[in-house]
């Protein structure tokens, strides 16, 4: 399994450090309270051992009842403050992983799509979905747990010194010990849990893949074979959480070994200084009260390594999101009285092919013309309208849009003259009205019914809801046809002066394509630029110009 190479854990750090800029409040307020928490603890351990010295004949000048009632105040308020620590994890939590997801969400949809179309979609939807949850959940809460248990170490030790320096010390003396154990228990862990997350994202691919796919895996009688696909990778999985479980329990153990010498010490010195009556009942308690206190801490933190380490590894992967390139932003250009597109000596191979798949293609289209793009599958007709869209650029040559006044070259900037019908069926999980909408969200109900007559679609007044018909995902419910023919209505509520349509009636019976194509020539404007990738001949009767594009055979 090719994973890549890992950055470094500083590389991913300081990414972490900038994503947490909206994150910081919740972090502040969780350590806040972390710390709030800590000090009633200890005021607990306090206000306990003066209590059973009090009980003991050991102290005097306090009141037993009113350190019951300090005790129980105590007890209530660290209620309190648990409670209200839940409602900030709980609101503030889902807030701040909205955030974050909403951010690399927009990075998606902005960035270059001829970078983005080569990830899958399954591992880009588990970046959105886990690695954001790891990477908000550490920055908001372990983070802050972190800094917590390190006060709480901190008030432990200096309470724990001044009862018994020589305790202290050797308690803490496992310090070293854990530093050089952490450090290669991080690297390693992180390796496979890299791993560990890859096979993750390939199995929500692989079963995303075929919930969309389950007719053709029907009709090809091939379910068995991706059922044994999803067994490979999940018994691939199983393996590498048996490796990171062994590996953390070996490491645990010896930690916690570790641990209950500590508290067995502790517990032995007590025992001695009882013995020899240099300590009181109450300090016995306390000793292991704190013991406790300054173990808890080393324990929190090794509950924490692992959460640490998903989210560097979360973070690395969704900063490989983020070094997407983005597109150009800022003022669109619109050409309001048309636009012609000039396609100068461009060339264009896909990143990683061998075959040019246009080479030195020349041909214009000027304003208020219409054209059939022809040529045999391969041959770059797809390519072409994707250069025009800005979707990619060509590696040599270039595409502009102009008219008498100016030329500008093709640009996200561009798109707002452009009215794109694909091939396929690209219908939203939602009402046909939403899908509409997305067109011209400003569309009248008068607008969206005049596109949808001009589509052909009069189908849709006759269904019970109407325009509120719900589609299901990629327009389930709703036939191929009429699938497409929504896609037009849409298509035509865009305020563009330049069509391109993808093999747009490739799904209708010839009588309703010959009436759409009578209807589209009657609804465009003299200055509207019309480019048709068909084989329909009835297509070519609308089109006064054709372009045919031959596969090339170069390498």
């Amino acid at each position: 399994m090719n994973i890549g190479n890992m950055k470094s854990n500083t590389t991913v750090l300081r990414y972490l450090w900038t994503v947490s800029k909206g994150l910081r409040l919740q972090s502040i307020l969780n350590a806040a309270i972390g710390i709030v928490v800590v000090a009633l603890d200890f005021a607990f351990i306090y206000f306990s051992k003066l209590c059973i010295d009090l009980a003991t004949g050991k102290a005097d000048g306090y009141s037993l009842r009113a350190i019951a009632v300090v005790l129980l105040c105590i007890i209530i308020l660290q209620i309190i403050i648990r409670l209200g620590r839940q409602w900030i994890s709980a609101i503030l939590g889902i807030k701040a992983q909205n955030k974050m997801q909403r951010r690399l969400f927009r990075h998606l949809l902005e960035a270059e799509w001829n970078g983005l179309e080569e990830r899958h979609s399954g591992d880009l939807l588990n970046r959105l979905e886990r690695d954001v949850r790891d990477v908000t959940t550490t920055i908001t809460e372990t983070i802050p747990a972190t800094f917590t248990v390190t006060v709480r170490f901190m008030g432990a030790f200096y309470f724990l010194f001044t009862m018994s320096a020589s305790l202290a010390l050797i308690i803490v003396l496992i310090i070293p010990c854990f530093a050089l154990l952490s450090r290669v228990y991080v690297n390693r862990m992180r390796r496979i849990t890299r791993k560990m997350r890859q096979t993750d994202s390939e199995i929500q691919s692989l079963m995303q893949e075929s919930v969309q796919h389950s007719m053709v895996l029907k009709t090809l009688e091939q379910v068995p074979q991706m059922l044994d696909n999803l067994d490979r990778a999940q018994t691939a999985l199983l393996g590498q959480v048996r490796k990171r479980t062994r590996f953390s329990l070996t490491s645990g153990a010896l930690i916690n070994f570790g641990f209950t010498l500590c508290y067995l010490t502790a517990f032995l010195w007590g025992v001695n200084g009882l013995k020899e009556q240099t300590i009181t009942y109450g300090m016995m308690t306390a000793f292991l009260q704190l013991v406790g206190q300054i173990q808890g801490p080393f324990r929190d933190i090794l509950r924490f390594v692992p959460s640490m380490i998903s989210t560097l590894t979360a973070g690395e992967r969704l900063m490989e999101i983020e070094e997407s390139p983005m597109e150009i932003q800022g003022r669109p250009v619109l050409f309001e009285a048309g636009a012609g597109i000039r396609i100068t000596d461009v060339c264009y191979t896909y990143p990683g092919g061998h075959r040019k798949i246009l080479e030195n293609l020349n041909c214009d289209f000027p304003i208020g013309s219409h054209t059939a793009i022809l040529g045999e599958t391969g041959a770059g007709k797809t390519t072409l309208i994707r250069l025009i869209l800005a979707l990619t650029s060509p590696q040599q040559g270039s595409v502009e849009f102009y008219n008498g006044k100016q030329s500008v070259a093709a640009s996200p900037l561009t798109r707002c003259n452009l009215v794109y019908v694909p091939q396929a069926n690209t219908l939203f999980c939602g009402t046909i009205r939403s899908n509409l909408l997305l067109g011209n969200p400003q569309a009248t109900e008068a607008q969206m019914h005049e596109a949808l007559h001009q589509a052909c679609a009069d189908f849709v007044f006759q269904l019970e809801e109407g325009l509120d018909t719900r589609c299901g995902e990629n327009g389930n419910g709703l036939s191929e046809g009429q699938n497409q023919r929504i896609c037009i209505a849409r298509a035509l509520l865009r305020n563009g002066n330049i069509l391109l349509l993808d093999e747009a009636t490739s799904a209708l019976d010839t009588q309703t394509e010959v009436q759409l194509l009578g209807n589209l020539q009657a609804w465009m404007r003299p200055h509207q630029t019309l480019l048709f990738i068909t084989h329909r001949p009835g297509v070519l009767k609308i089109c006064e110009r054709q372009l045919h594009i031959r596969r090339t055979s170069n390498s």
